[in-house]
């Protein structure tokens, strides 16, 4: 079974043959080798007519891409890929003009004349649409009006007096019954009786009857002449073997990769879709340009002086407050920006979600390094920091350590709370507790809250930054040891680790409640 939904779920800075492809490697089955599920995705772009964009990104609200018809044909390949006996759609032809929704609903009969059932929900199709139906049920709040041949509609209601007075589209003249209005259609002589045997209050000022009466007339002559007939059809029994019923009835669960198959593919996937959100000339533009304002500023710093110690002091904390700052509000949008794919891909039975969690969490870290290093580059020479290969390396180490401390707390807050507004709220409430319990602002703290300082990312990677730069001059800058610094970084790999653990527990949580 295959479910194409209404809203286009797609990832905006992938290209057409990428999400084909991704789609065809995760969810054809093992047997087949990667080249001939890659080759099913070329088949299915030719079979949609969509071999001229096959290179275009997707696109999405911010960046351009291809066209809204094109998008959804997109969205039909992902489903038809497998190849479904089943397809259903939700409203395929939703937002597009005229032309472009015929030419969906030419895609999906072409679909259909070769075997497949397409089941789709439709709202108000235009005249050419409509007359490619092949069966029709038309619904009038909850209640079934008809189903049948949709070119024998029109003919049915005609049979119960309900006729265009004028000549309108189909599915005008369908819609108009659905929602009680006879408005240029003919009264049934039986309604007409009805309601005048009825108190004349219970007409409408044209002379029509109410909807609820035409509702009432349209649901009992379905029930009298149609529904017996047709029901019986449906019950017919049909002749399947036991190895047809075993294969329906199988309730386990099969994966078109191996886990480690999977966590591959979702790595790459991921990496292709954010390089551009990382690598976005605003991003660099805000790094570079905070690091050569910092460089600017601390010029050249003497750490041979106790002033000159307090500034680079100074410049150490800002660094642990912007690389601890900065990933967390990028984090916070990963899973609530995702959710709506996650929870399509997975119902799909795409992937495994723990091959899509570490897959998710691991693919931002080698994006992760590239910044923080240029950032590097420019503060740590400009500012006249321990001029040493070893010391500027252990620096990069301990940035790095914070960032993806600081993600994790990201992760966790998004996953946990999946609404960006209360998400943002506790994170910079978070952070700022964070960043004044950080050691720099407050070294004397009262004992009953001394505690927040240790769950802070920001004062262990400040007091690392304070050791790596001090270590073998002197035993302490401004209170703090410079030893090893070994319970630090042993402190923030349990924060990588922890706050990645709970938020893999809140997607866990979040998938089992979508299940039940």
């Amino acid at each position: 079974i295959g479910f194409v939904t209404q809203d286009d779920i797609l990832f905006p800075h992938l290209t057409v043959k990428e999400t084909l492809t991704y789609a065809a490697r995760l969810r054809l089955p093992k047997v087949l080798t990667r080249q001939q599920k890659e080759k099913r995705a070329v088949d299915v772009i030719y079979e949609l007519g969509l071999e001229r964009c096959q290179d275009t990104m997707i696109g999405g609200s911010f960046v351009r891409g291809v066209s809204g018809g094109e998008r959804k044909r997109v969205c039909i390949g992902n489903e038809i890929i497998i190849n479904p006996s089943l397809l259903f759609l939700d409203e395929p032809t939703s937002g597009l003009d005229s032309t472009t929704a015929l030419r969906t609903i030419q895609t999906l009969q072409d679909i259909a004349e070769v075997g497949k059932t397409v089941i789709t929900t439709i709202h108000q199709p235009s005249s050419r649409l409509f007359h490619k139906f092949d069966k029709l049920i038309l619904l009038g709040k909850g209640s079934l009006l008809y189903f049948g041949k949709a070119s024998e509609a029109i003919v049915y209601f005609s049979s119960i007096g309900c006729s265009p007075l004028i000549a309108m589209n189909p599915a005008e003249f369908l819609l108009d019954l659905a929602n009680g209005n006879l408005t240029d259609i003919s009264v049934p002589s039986e309604l007409e009786d009805k309601v005048q045997m009825e108190n004349s209050e219970t007409e409408t000022g044209n002379g029509k009857p109410p909807p609820a009466v035409v509702h009432e007339y349209l649901v009992e002559a379905y029930e009298s002449r149609v529904a017996d007939t047709e029901k019986k059809k449906l019950m017919a029994p049909l002749p399947l073997d036991e190895e047809l019923k075993s294969k329906v009835s199988s309730s386990k669960r099969q994966w078109g990769a191996s886990w480690w198959q999977q966590y591959c593919i979702l790595f790459c996937r991921g990496i292709k879709e954010r390089k551009h959100d990382y690598f976005s000339w605003l991003r660099i533009t805000q790094v570079l340009s905070t690091a050569i304002i910092l460089g600017l500023l601390w010029w050249q710093s003497d750490s041979k002086t106790i002033r000159g110690r307090q500034d680079q002091a100074g410049l150490l904390f800002f660094i642990a407050v912007f690389w601890g700052f900065f990933p967390v509000f990028t984090a916070i949008f990963t899973f609530p920006q995702e959710r709506a794919m996650l929870g399509k891909e997975r119902a799909a039975d795409m992937y495994r979600l723990s091959a899509y969690f570490l897959a998710r969490t691991t693919s931002d870290l080698p994006l992760d390094l590239i910044l923080p290093v240029l950032f590097l580059l420019v503060v740590y020479f400009m500012a006249g920091l321990r001029l040493s290969a070893s010391h500027f390396f252990l620096s990069m180490l301990t940035v790095f350590l914070c960032i993806v401390a600081a993600q994790g707390l990201g992760l966790a807050i998004g996953a946990t709370l999946m609404d960006l507004k209360r998400a943002t709220t506790l994170a910079s409430v978070t952070v700022m507790t964070f960043m004044l319990a950080g050691g720099y602002f407050v070294k004397k703290v009262p004992v009953f809250i001394s505690w927040i300082r240790y769950m802070s990312f920001n004062y262990h990677t400040y007091k690392l930054l304070l050791k790596v730069q001090y270590q073998d001059i002197m035993p302490t800058v401004n209170g703090i040891k410079t030893d090893s610094g070994l319970k630090e970084v042993g402190a923030l790999v349990a924060m990588i680790f922890g706050y990645r653990f709970l938020a893999y527990l809140s997607l866990r949580k979040m998938q089992l409640h979508c299940e039940a």
